[in-house]
């Protein structure tokens, strides 16, 4: 399990700015965006002072590394960073599913906006199985079916024709 404080602990920015780096310097430092601030305006804040040497410093955002999440949902890339970082982590946290939930959602369905996938993911995930037909047993097993303990199921054949109105990414199931 993977959970937002060390999604947050791991992503680390290296802030430059442009002005140095069309001078020839590459010149900044490595912030990490979880223990060490605690919203975004902290960490501009922090960004600032580092380069006070400059009267309106225009950061550069020269590499990053961490959160996959942050990337797919593109919070974070080369150059960019949201200001909702910080908000969407909250989001996330408060959600009461892993991130990997939300990475797995987004392997599934390709690339959206964070308040379509939360809303997905809240209205559409499942659980965590450890594969379709323990899936789909648990599906008919929960008493929406009502099938008798004497039915006797092919669950791989189930499974296979179930598994259209499913998507699955990593053991975590979705409705589609």
């Amino acid at each position: 399990m993977t959970n937002l404080r060390n999604c947050l602990d791991t992503a680390s920015i290296y802030v430059g700015t442009y002005t140095k780096y069309n001078n020839s310097s590459l010149y900044g430092k490595w912030l990490n965006l979880g223990g060490d601030y605690s919203d975004y305006e902290d960490l501009l804040k922090t960004m600032r002072k580092l380069h006070r040497d400059e009267s309106d410093p225009e950061f550069m955002l020269q590499d990053y590394e961490g959160c996959e999440l942050f990337e797919k949902l593109g919070l974070i890339g080369e150059c960019y960073l949201s200001s909702d970082i910080y908000e969407i982590a909250q989001q996330i946290d408060d959600s009461g599913h892993d991130l990997e939930v939300f990475i797995a959602c987004i392997d599934c369905l390709g690339k959206m906006d964070f308040q379509s996938l939360y809303e997905y993911v809240n209205n559409s995930y499942y659980g965590e199985f450890s594969s379709d037909e323990d899936f789909v047993q648990w599906l008919y097993e929960d008493d929406t079916f009502n099938i008798p303990n004497w039915v006797v199921i092919d669950w791989s054949a189930t499974a296979r024709s179930i598994m259209y109105d499913y998507f699955e990414s990593n053991g975590h199931y979705f409705k589609s």
